[in-house]
């Protein structure tokens, strides 16, 4: 992952998770992520609406220059990658493991934004299918971002985030190292 918020938010996620698939959606404390929030989003899972934006950061909707709660999550991609993103969301909540996706934001006149999106799976009464939890984020912050909105998203590439595949993205707890009190050192005189 590239950007910070999307590396905050993962370790956010992952603590909380703990040994469960996916952490409860009650749990999220916007608190502690107030760091991330003008560019986080939650999704409703429904593959019929689109996976419709519930709540979504100011930075997010100053992004596209308009409000996205209600809007269909794949809507914001470019038509062709509908069916894909709308697959991948399904893996998210399936395989309960993030997802981390390179795309461009396309406007009228500029030339293609680089963002990261995460996807995170949130658990509903042991349902992984009622909610997901995300950043979208540009990679860099564009001088011309609240005059020329982003119109769709264009999808470049994605990875998997589960575990075994991200190691260093998730905390852990480090073992106590014991230091020894007395070290030797090689060398000394030659002769």
């Amino acid at each position: 992952m590239k950007h910070a918020a999307s590396r905050e938010l993962f370790r956010y996620w992952t603590t909380l998770r703990g040994v469960r698939r996916a952490p409860e959606r009650d749990e999220i404390d916007p608190a502690a992520l107030r760091k991330v929030l003008g560019d986080s989003f939650i999704l409703t899972f429904d593959r019929n609406a689109g996976h419709p934006v519930r709540l979504a950061g100011t930075r997010l909707c100053g992004l596209f220059g308009r409000e996205l709660k209600g809007s269909a999550f794949t809507g914001l991609w470019e038509p062709v990658s509908h069916p894909l993103i709308g697959s991948l969301i399904a893996e998210v909540a399936d395989e309960a493991a993030g997802l981390v996706i390179g795309a461009h934001g396309l406007t009228q006149h500029e030339p293609p934004l680089p963002l990261e999106v995460v996807l995170l799976p949130l658990a509903h009464r042991a349902s992984l299918h009622a909610r997901l939890l995300g950043v979208l984020a540009p990679l860099q912050v564009p001088y011309w971002l609240g005059i020329e909105p982003v119109r769709s998203l264009r999808f470049d590439t994605f990875r998997n985030l589960a575990p075994t595949l991200a190691p260093s993205l998730i905390p852990a707890v480090r073992p106590e190292v014991r230091r020894p009190h007395l070290v030797v050192l090689e060398g000394g005189r030659r002769g």
